[in-house]
Protein backbone atom coordinates (compact mmCIF):
# COMPACT_ATOMS: atom_id res chain seq x y z
CA UNK A 1 0.00 0.00 0.00
CA UNK A 2 1.39 3.51 -0.98
CA UNK A 3 0.43 5.90 2.23
CA UNK A 4 1.25 9.57 2.00
CA UNK A 5 0.24 12.87 3.69
CA UNK A 6 0.18 15.76 1.22
CA UNK A 7 -0.63 19.42 1.71
CA UNK A 8 -3.11 20.51 -0.25
CA UNK A 9 -3.28 23.61 -1.81
CA UNK A 10 -5.22 25.59 1.22
CA UNK A 11 -2.29 24.21 3.35
CA UNK A 12 -4.55 21.09 5.23
CA UNK A 13 -2.93 18.13 5.46
CA UNK A 14 -4.68 15.04 3.57
CA UNK A 15 -3.79 11.84 3.99
CA UNK A 16 -3.59 8.89 0.84
CA UNK A 17 -3.84 5.43 0.94
CA UNK A 18 -4.05 3.84 -2.21
CA UNK A 19 -3.45 0.05 -2.81
CA UNK A 20 -0.24 -1.56 -4.43
CA UNK A 21 -0.56 -1.46 -8.89
CA UNK A 22 -0.12 -5.03 -8.92
CA UNK A 23 1.42 -6.31 -12.29
CA UNK A 24 0.31 -9.55 -12.11
CA UNK A 25 -3.45 -8.66 -11.42
CA UNK A 26 -4.28 -5.66 -13.45
CA UNK A 27 -1.66 -3.04 -14.15
CA UNK A 28 -3.90 -0.25 -15.42
CA UNK A 29 -6.23 -0.85 -12.84
CA UNK A 30 -8.39 2.76 -12.28
CA UNK A 31 -10.34 2.22 -8.51
CA UNK A 32 -12.94 4.48 -7.45
CA UNK A 33 -12.29 6.71 -4.75
CA UNK A 34 -13.53 7.96 -1.28
CA UNK A 35 -12.37 11.54 -0.01
CA UNK A 36 -13.38 11.05 3.83
CA UNK A 37 -14.12 13.63 6.07
CA UNK A 38 -14.03 13.22 9.79
CA UNK A 39 -16.53 14.74 12.23
CA UNK A 40 -15.90 16.78 15.22
CA UNK A 41 -18.77 19.85 14.88
CA UNK A 42 -16.18 21.81 13.13
CA UNK A 43 -14.09 22.35 16.18
CA UNK A 44 -12.33 19.26 16.13
CA UNK A 45 -11.51 15.91 14.07
CA UNK A 46 -12.02 12.74 15.57
CA UNK A 47 -9.47 9.68 14.58
CA UNK A 48 -12.23 6.98 14.74
CA UNK A 49 -13.51 8.52 11.73
CA UNK A 50 -10.57 8.65 10.15
CA UNK A 51 -8.11 5.66 9.32
CA UNK A 52 -10.44 3.20 10.42
CA UNK A 53 -12.90 3.82 7.83
CA UNK A 54 -10.05 4.08 4.94
CA UNK A 55 -9.00 0.97 6.17
CA UNK A 56 -12.06 -0.55 5.57
CA UNK A 57 -13.29 0.77 2.78
CA UNK A 58 -9.54 0.12 0.97
CA UNK A 59 -10.18 -3.68 1.39
CA UNK A 60 -13.18 -2.98 -0.76
CA UNK A 61 -11.42 -1.77 -3.80
CA UNK A 62 -11.11 2.38 -2.95
CA UNK A 63 -8.73 4.43 -3.20
CA UNK A 64 -9.03 6.89 0.25
CA UNK A 65 -8.51 9.97 1.09
CA UNK A 66 -8.43 11.80 4.27
CA UNK A 67 -8.98 15.57 4.74
CA UNK A 68 -8.15 17.26 7.75
CA UNK A 69 -9.94 20.77 7.04
CA UNK A 70 -9.97 23.79 9.01
CA UNK A 71 -11.89 23.84 11.90
CA UNK A 72 -13.34 26.71 14.08
CA UNK A 73 -11.96 29.49 14.02
CA UNK A 74 -12.06 29.63 10.33
CA UNK A 75 -15.39 30.13 9.39
CA UNK A 76 -17.93 28.91 5.57
CA UNK A 77 -16.28 28.36 3.26
CA UNK A 78 -12.98 27.46 4.55
CA UNK A 79 -13.99 24.14 5.37
CA UNK A 80 -15.49 23.33 2.56
CA UNK A 81 -12.74 24.73 0.29
CA UNK A 82 -10.75 22.19 1.34
CA UNK A 83 -12.37 19.46 0.83
CA UNK A 84 -13.56 20.73 -2.40
CA UNK A 85 -9.26 21.20 -3.10
CA UNK A 86 -9.29 17.29 -1.86
CA UNK A 87 -11.77 16.24 -4.58
CA UNK A 88 -9.63 18.51 -7.14
CA UNK A 89 -6.18 16.88 -6.30
CA UNK A 90 -8.01 13.53 -6.59
CA UNK A 91 -9.41 14.35 -9.78
CA UNK A 92 -6.09 15.86 -10.99
CA UNK A 93 -3.79 13.48 -10.16
CA UNK A 94 -5.68 10.36 -10.94
CA UNK A 95 -3.00 8.97 -13.22
CA UNK A 96 -0.90 8.53 -10.59
CA UNK A 97 -2.94 7.14 -7.80
CA UNK A 98 -4.58 5.04 -10.64
CA UNK A 99 -7.88 6.32 -9.67
CA UNK A 100 -10.71 6.82 -11.51
CA UNK A 101 -11.40 10.51 -12.11
CA UNK A 102 -15.20 10.02 -12.81
CA UNK A 103 -15.24 7.62 -9.35
CA UNK A 104 -15.01 10.37 -6.71
CA UNK A 105 -17.21 10.34 -3.88
CA UNK A 106 -17.17 12.11 -0.61
CA UNK A 107 -17.85 10.57 2.56
CA UNK A 108 -18.53 12.70 5.76
CA UNK A 109 -19.28 11.81 9.15
CA UNK A 110 -21.42 14.06 11.84
CA UNK A 111 -19.94 17.62 11.09
CA UNK A 112 -17.73 15.99 8.56
CA UNK A 113 -21.39 15.00 6.72
CA UNK A 114 -22.03 18.57 6.52
CA UNK A 115 -19.05 19.61 4.99
CA UNK A 116 -19.17 16.66 2.86
CA UNK A 117 -22.33 17.26 1.75
CA UNK A 118 -21.89 20.93 1.16
CA UNK A 119 -20.00 19.78 -1.07
CA UNK A 120 -22.52 18.17 -2.80
CA UNK A 121 -24.82 20.60 -3.17
CA UNK A 122 -22.69 23.45 -3.46
CA UNK A 123 -20.44 22.33 -6.23
CA UNK A 124 -21.96 24.18 -9.20
CA UNK A 125 -21.22 27.87 -7.07
CA UNK A 126 -18.20 28.89 -9.45
CA UNK A 127 -17.39 31.93 -7.18
CA UNK A 128 -16.92 29.70 -3.55
CA UNK A 129 -14.09 28.11 -5.70
CA UNK A 130 -12.67 30.80 -8.19
CA UNK A 131 -10.35 31.88 -4.85
CA UNK A 132 -9.02 28.14 -4.89
CA UNK A 133 -8.41 28.18 -9.09
CA UNK A 134 -10.72 25.75 -9.48
CA UNK A 135 -13.72 25.14 -11.21
CA UNK A 136 -17.07 23.43 -10.41
CA UNK A 137 -15.88 20.62 -12.77
CA UNK A 138 -12.90 20.02 -11.13
CA UNK A 139 -14.36 20.08 -7.97
CA UNK A 140 -17.49 18.12 -8.07
CA UNK A 141 -18.11 14.78 -5.88
CA UNK A 142 -19.56 12.03 -8.15
CA UNK A 143 -21.35 11.12 -5.37
CA UNK A 144 -21.87 11.20 -1.39
CA UNK A 145 -22.24 9.27 1.65
CA UNK A 146 -23.48 10.44 4.69
CA UNK A 147 -23.01 9.01 8.23
CA UNK A 148 -25.28 10.54 10.96
CA UNK A 149 -24.63 13.44 8.89
CA UNK A 150 -25.19 17.47 10.47
CA UNK A 151 -27.87 18.94 7.61
CA UNK A 152 -30.42 21.44 8.92
CA UNK A 153 -29.63 24.88 11.00
CA UNK A 154 -33.63 24.81 11.78
CA UNK A 155 -35.46 23.06 14.96
CA UNK A 156 -33.37 19.82 14.50
CA UNK A 157 -30.21 21.58 14.61
CA UNK A 158 -26.80 20.09 15.97
CA UNK A 159 -26.19 23.94 17.13
CA UNK A 160 -22.58 24.06 18.24
CA UNK A 161 -21.88 22.35 14.65
CA UNK A 162 -23.42 25.92 13.25
CA UNK A 163 -21.83 28.36 15.81
CA UNK A 164 -18.21 26.66 15.21
CA UNK A 165 -18.95 27.01 11.10
CA UNK A 166 -20.57 30.94 11.14
CA UNK A 167 -18.83 32.32 14.02
CA UNK A 168 -23.08 33.46 15.26
CA UNK A 169 -25.48 32.60 17.89
CA UNK A 170 -27.96 33.66 15.07
CA UNK A 171 -30.51 31.43 14.05
CA UNK A 172 -31.28 32.89 10.41
CA UNK A 173 -27.18 32.65 9.84
CA UNK A 174 -27.55 28.93 10.56
CA UNK A 175 -30.08 28.33 8.05
CA UNK A 176 -28.87 29.40 5.73
CA UNK A 177 -26.27 26.37 5.83
CA UNK A 178 -29.44 24.03 5.69
CA UNK A 179 -28.14 21.14 2.95
CA UNK A 180 -31.52 20.17 2.69
CA UNK A 181 -32.56 23.60 1.75
CA UNK A 182 -29.94 23.41 -1.29
CA UNK A 183 -30.26 19.92 -2.55
CA UNK A 184 -31.31 20.88 -6.46
CA UNK A 185 -31.17 18.10 -9.15
CA UNK A 186 -27.11 18.39 -9.55
CA UNK A 187 -26.75 16.96 -6.05
CA UNK A 188 -25.25 13.52 -6.55
CA UNK A 189 -26.43 10.05 -5.81
CA UNK A 190 -26.29 9.96 -2.17
CA UNK A 191 -25.93 6.93 0.78
CA UNK A 192 -27.55 8.13 3.85
CA UNK A 193 -27.64 6.08 7.29
CA UNK A 194 -28.16 7.19 10.65
CA UNK A 195 -29.45 5.65 14.16
CA UNK A 196 -33.00 6.28 15.62
CA UNK A 197 -31.59 6.43 19.19
CA UNK A 198 -29.07 9.50 18.08
CA UNK A 199 -29.64 12.02 20.93
CA UNK A 200 -26.90 14.28 19.50
CA UNK A 201 -28.01 14.82 15.51
CA UNK A 202 -31.08 14.13 15.29
CA UNK A 203 -32.35 11.74 12.72
CA UNK A 204 -34.49 13.92 11.80
CA UNK A 205 -31.30 15.81 9.83
CA UNK A 206 -31.29 12.38 7.61
CA UNK A 207 -34.87 12.25 6.87
CA UNK A 208 -35.16 15.77 6.07
CA UNK A 209 -31.85 15.40 3.27
CA UNK A 210 -33.64 12.60 2.17
CA UNK A 211 -37.20 13.93 1.48
CA UNK A 212 -35.29 16.64 -0.27
CA UNK A 213 -32.92 14.63 -2.58
CA UNK A 214 -36.41 12.34 -3.12
CA UNK A 215 -38.71 16.06 -4.31
CA UNK A 216 -35.07 16.57 -6.68
CA UNK A 217 -35.81 12.91 -7.88
CA UNK A 218 -31.97 12.24 -6.64
CA UNK A 219 -30.79 8.61 -6.39
CA UNK A 220 -30.62 8.01 -2.99
CA UNK A 221 -30.40 4.81 -0.29
CA UNK A 222 -30.81 5.51 3.21
CA UNK A 223 -30.94 3.18 6.81
CA UNK A 224 -32.19 3.86 9.65
CA UNK A 225 -30.65 1.34 12.29
CA UNK A 226 -33.12 1.35 15.50
CA UNK A 227 -30.06 1.65 18.17
CA UNK A 228 -26.73 2.93 18.69
CA UNK A 229 -25.82 6.43 19.75
CA UNK A 230 -23.55 9.19 17.91
CA UNK A 231 -20.48 9.00 16.32
CA UNK A 232 -20.44 5.21 16.44
CA UNK A 233 -18.39 5.23 12.83
CA UNK A 234 -17.90 1.63 12.16
CA UNK A 235 -19.64 0.15 14.75
CA UNK A 236 -16.97 -2.38 15.72
CA UNK A 237 -14.29 -2.62 17.52
CA UNK A 238 -11.63 -1.47 15.82
CA UNK A 239 -13.31 2.04 15.73
CA UNK A 240 -14.50 1.87 19.30
CA UNK A 241 -13.32 4.40 22.13
CA UNK A 242 -11.39 2.99 24.94
CA UNK A 243 -13.71 4.83 27.15
CA UNK A 244 -17.12 4.48 25.32
CA UNK A 245 -18.22 0.64 24.60
CA UNK A 246 -21.38 1.03 23.19
CA UNK A 247 -19.73 2.58 20.22
CA UNK A 248 -19.71 -0.85 19.27
CA UNK A 249 -23.19 -1.70 17.83
CA UNK A 250 -23.19 -4.78 15.37
CA UNK A 251 -26.46 -4.10 14.36
CA UNK A 252 -25.08 -1.12 12.36
CA UNK A 253 -21.57 -2.96 11.22
CA UNK A 254 -23.58 -3.62 7.60
CA UNK A 255 -23.52 0.07 6.61
CA UNK A 256 -20.16 -0.09 4.84
CA UNK A 257 -20.47 -3.11 2.81
CA UNK A 258 -23.60 -1.16 1.78
CA UNK A 259 -22.25 2.21 1.14
CA UNK A 260 -19.62 0.51 -1.30
CA UNK A 261 -22.23 -1.65 -3.32
CA UNK A 262 -24.21 1.69 -3.57
CA UNK A 263 -21.14 3.65 -5.10
CA UNK A 264 -19.81 0.82 -7.11
CA UNK A 265 -23.98 0.92 -7.97
CA UNK A 266 -24.53 4.84 -9.57
CA UNK A 267 -20.74 5.54 -10.10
Amino acid sequence: MNYQRITLPTGVPMDMYVPHVSQQIDPQVQRPAVVICPGGAYMHLSEREAEPVALRFLLMGFNCFIVWYRLSPNRFPAPQQDVASAVAWVRENAAMTHTAPDKIAVMGFSAGGHAAGSLGVLWPKAELWQPLGLTPEQVKPNAMVLCYPVITGGEFAHRGSFVNLTGTDDLATHAIHSLDALVTPATPPTFLWHTWADDAVPVENTLLMATALRKAGITTEVHIYPFGCHGISLANEFSTSIDHPHQNVPECTPWPDLAARFLKQVM
